[in-house]
């Protein structure tokens, strides 16, 4: 704006025409929007992201598509800088015109979209479950009509709207939806849509725009050197013209570059803006800080203002705003351009104007944002409104939005108590976002000098977000970092128990189990006074006996502390009742019980912690808990079980967006031959939740299946040097090494095995134990060890362990002369690998039985048409009962998708209705093992 106040004053602008030739040269971009659009008609979904810098044409050709779906209904949102921080603030105004359809979707999901968009009181924070809503939502309304959901500017939607939004993406299927967002960026919530990525106009194109505008005649190098700058972007050929100047078209020399491009075509918009009268910028200024774009409250902040009905004319007549049913910008540059320019003072004076005519009752959040950029000084009212803002932000998901207003909260606070005390609130929420940057800057700028040993709690605070920024920092000093928040969750503890015993147990386990830390003399010290620390009540909790038993084991080794671990885990397991706070406890206890090789219990905690984190929308958790379930199943050989939670987890990865930590690795390793199942590992490299290790563990596992020893003892060496003596990698190992005729290394394994195994005692530890023990025992021990580890095994229902033993014991009875009592045990092994689903070893077992003189024939399994992974889920929990909403919410389907996918099973099952689907399933249809 001109210098001097914005609110007075009058001067003259011109009309440009914006949409001309806005399409020139994009036939490429028009025909893929055709497809998008095709697809949907057709009776599928589709969603595209279109990328490109300001002013490329990102929203000409999203009119364009809005344009070419007569048939379709359209929706529409944008975002706006001013609303990053409100939390679906965009998701509310691309579904505002179904709000009425909330009642059809199941009550949890109607709850939670309800508390997101503010309409009803309660907590949004599963924002999992609230983009289920939203996706059943869209099919709702998708089934008497097409529906085309069209986002603009996306780069400026606040955080859980665009969460949302990637969740639709990803798990549209038949419910005739199209969603095209624009950003200006690659956005990495929005990864995995296809994009289309936005360039330049060619330069016969871009000369073509820019002869179109042109109102007189340039000389050959201006015009060149113009159509050089502009790079092909069709806004800056529209609006660079206007900022020559007299002396450059006389002379063809420009002004030197300065600045970005997206600058340069603001400055230009702002040059335009400053031509207008005083009170038609003080109108657009208004619009400009309001994020809703509402013509009523627009209107409403005007006559607040004494500003006349006419006022936005002028800017309308110059291309510049519009109003229709939203006040809409020509361009957002146009928009940030009117913010910027404007003064401080004038700024804040339209922030409180819309603070004035915003409706408490109705938009309280955005009154108080308003007011908060109204003020230049400390106000306690505002701050405490802000503070009130944060906690209706967070319960609505918006965690990175609360951390944001209660930062702005402590700014405006004048008691520095009550602001160091907001700021810290402010930097815990930003850290449990992840917003890790933000909390290093909120850090620096907090001031605890003044704090009084009173005080004790804030400092404590403080020392513990340094420590979480310096843990997760690449140059952080990690002994230190971990030491730092061992000291702050000793003096958490007395005002807040759970928090510094939740501290205390994630800081023993990341430093036991995952950094490896050498904590030295004083950190020993700390943890030996905190392994032997009395307990707070007059007995010990789960958590303290289990952070007890990790501080044992991080300051002694191993095993001192199982003991305590052990009475932890089932002090927990027996628990009657399990809350969302458990979780930390929980993972270390189902950790503790499979150490301990205690099926029973672990499997009795994983199905609890599953039950927690459906109910709760904990979908990580929920993630890590099915893959641990499925490697449990198979251990217990019942791998259609393992591949179906498998397969959820892969669902769950999927509707996350993260990194699936172990899809399947150990099911991989042993259902199929060897070469293809080292192909399958090649591909869970990297991501097993125990590493590197882990895979080379299963790899040895596959080489010792097909009887590849020198490999599979290779390998199994290298994974016990990655990790100590890691129990599955030494029974591995034994076994290799007895087979290359090592038994010096297979006897060094079994010492450090034997003392895990004892210290579990179950039937599978002590039969596993047996196993080895034969392998490397004289012929009479031999006999009486294998004896022993087919009894043991066979009472603790690891089937694939037990036909192991069996074969292992076979093998060992042949080489002995004793044939007959070998074809007894390696059929018996034949038969449980053949029914678990072992090919590999299998193999091996016909090999040893054609070794006896038996003829083994492989066998031949009924050909049946494949379901893919998501068919054979669906078909499963049809069969179960469950209806086609409830299959809907556990897979992150909409219903429509669903039913979709039924009318598939049915013929390829041979069933004809849902009442037939439980004996087909029964039968056990198989899967291809594509994600369907």
């Amino acid at each position: 704006m001109r210098s001097g106040s914005a609110w007075g004053g009058s001067t003259a602008g011109k009309p440009v025409n914006s949409r001309r030739h806005a399409l020139l040269g994009r036939e490429r971009e028009l025909a893929r929007l055709d497809e998008l659009l095709a697809a949907v008609r057709v009776g599928g979904s589709g969603s595209l992201s279109l990328v490109g810098e300001a002013g490329l044409g990102k929203s000409a050709l999203l009119e364009h598509l809005a344009g070419s779906a007569a048939e379709f209904q359209v929706v529409r949102a944008a975002g706006v800088e001013g609303e990053i921080d409100l939390p679906y603030a965009g998701l509310q105004q691309l579904c505002r015109s179904m709000l009425d359809q909330i009642e059809v979707l199941p009550q949890p999901q109607a709850n939670a979209l309800r508390a997101a968009f503010g309409l009803a009181s309660g907590d949004a924070t599963d924002r999992y479950l609230v983009g289920l809503a939203v996706l059943g939502l869209l099919s709702e309304v998708a089934a008497d009509r097409p529906l085309l959901c069209v986002v603009d500017d996306a780069q400026w939607l606040d955080q859980p709207t665009v969460q949302a939004l990637a969740f639709v993406a990803r798990r549209l299927g038949a419910d005739s939806v199209a969603l095209m967002i624009a950003s200006r960026a690659e956005m990495d919530e929005l990864a995995d849509m296809p994009s289309l990525q936005l360039g330049g106009l060619p330069l016969p194109e871009a000369r073509a725009l820019l002869d179109s505008v042109l109102m007189r005649q340039l000389d050959a190098p201006v015009r060149e050197r113009l159509l050089a700058e502009t790079r092909g972007n069709p806004l800056a050929v529209l609006e660079l013209p206007h900022t020559l100047t007299r002396a450059e078209v006389a002379s063809g020399i420009l002004r030197p570059e300065g600045g970005s491009l997206s600058t340069r075509i603001e400055d230009s918009f702002r040059q335009r803006v400053e031509q207008l009268p005083d009170q038609t910028q003080q109108l657009l200024l208004l619009a400009a800080a309001d994020s809703l774009g509402d013509p009523l409250l627009l209107w409403r902040a005007a006559e607040h203002a004494n500003l006349p009905a006419d006022a936005a004319d002028r800017a309308v007549d110059a291309g510049l705003f519009e109003i229709r049913e939203q006040c809409v910008f020509r361009h957002p540059l146009v928009r940030s351009a009117t913010y910027r320019s404007a003064s401080e003072n004038d700024r804040r004076t339209a922030h409180a104007i819309l603070a004035d005519v915003t409706d408490e009752d109705k938009d309280a959040d955005r009154k108080a944002w308003h007011r908060a950029q109204a003020t230049a000084v400390p106000d306690e009212d505002i701050a405490a409104a802000l503070e009130h803002t944060a906690s209706r932000a967070r319960a609505r998901g918006g965690l990175a939005a609360a951390g944001s207003f209660l930062e702005r909260a402590a700014q405006l606070t004048p008691d520095p108590g009550r602001r160091l005390q907001r700021a810290l609130a402010a930097a815990e929420m930003l850290l449990e976002a992840g917003a890790l940057a933000s909390v290093e800057t909120l850090l620096r700028t907090i001031d605890t000098s003044g704090i009084s040993e009173s005080s004790e709690l804030q400092q404590a605070r403080t020392d513990r977000l340094h420590a979480e920024v310096m843990l997760v920092r690449e140059d952080g000093d990690k002994t230190a970092a971990i030491l730092q928040m061992l000291n702050a969750a000793d003096r958490l503890e007395p005002f807040d128990r759970d928090l510094g015993q939740a501290i205390h147990l994630r800081v023993l386990d990341l430093g036991l189990n995952h950094l490896g830390v050498n904590l030295g003399p004083e950190g020993r010290a700390a943890v030996v006074a905190i392994a032997h620390a009395p307990p707070r009540t007059d007995h010990f909790t789960p958590q303290e006996l289990m952070i007890r038993g990790y501080a044992r084991i991080f300051a002694e080794g191993f095993p001192a502390g199982i003991d305590l671990m052990r009475a932890a885990m089932v002090a927990l397991r027996d628990a009657p009742g399990m809350q969302e706070s458990d979780f930390p406890l929980l993972e270390a206890c189902v950790t503790t019980a499979g150490g301990l090789w205690d099926l029973v219990s672990e499997e009795a905690l994983i199905r609890r912690g599953v039950e927690l984190a459906r109910r709760v929308g904990a979908l990580p958790r929920l993630q890590t808990l099915l893959s641990k379930w499925g490697h449990l199943k198979v251990y217990v050989g019942d791998f259609t079980a393992a591949d179906a939670l498998f397969a959820e987890a892969e669902t769950l990865s999927k509707v996350t967006g993260t990194h699936n930590l172990d899809s399947g690795s150990s099911l991989d390793a042993v259902r199929w031959e060897c070469d293809e199942a080292l192909r399958r590992l090649e591909e869970h490299e990297g991501q097993g939740i125990h590493g590197a290790f882990w895979i080379l563990t299963l790899r040895a596992r596959a080489f010792n299946g097909a009887g590849r020893y020198e490999q599979a003892l290779e390998l199994a060496r290298r994974a016990v040097h990655h990790v100590g003596a890691y129990s599955h990698a030494l029974i591995e190992l034994v076994e290799a090494a007895v087979r290359c005729g090592d038994l010096g290394r297979a006897r060094d394994a079994l010492e450090p095995l034997v003392a895990r195994t004892q210290l579990g005692g179950t039937d599978w530890a002590l039969g596993l134990e047996a196993r080895c023990r034969a392998l490397v025992s004289d012929a009479e021990n031999a006999d009486v060890y294998y004896r022993e580890a087919v009894e043991r095994l066979g009472r603790a229902g690891t089937r694939p362990a037990l036909a192991r033993a069996h074969l292992l014991y076979g093998e060992w009875l042949r080489r002995e002369g004793r044939r007959r009592d070998a074809r007894e045990h390696l059929r018996t092994a034949l038969e449980l690998f053949e029914t678990v689903g072992m090919p590999g070893f299998a193999q091996r077992t016909r090999r040893e039985l054609v070794a006896t003189g038996e003829t083994a024939r492989k066998r031949v399994e009924e050909t049946r048409t494949d379901l893919t992974r998501q068919e054979s889920q669906i078909a499963r929990l049809a069969a179960d009962g469950l209806t086609n909403a409830e299959i809907g919410a556990q897979l992150f389907l909409s219903p429509r998708t669903v039913e979709f996918h039924l009318r598939h099973v049915y013929p390829k099952l041979g069933v004809s209705s849902r009442r037939e689907l439980w004996k087909a399933v029964a039968i056990g249809a198989p899967t291809s093992g594509s994600s369907g």
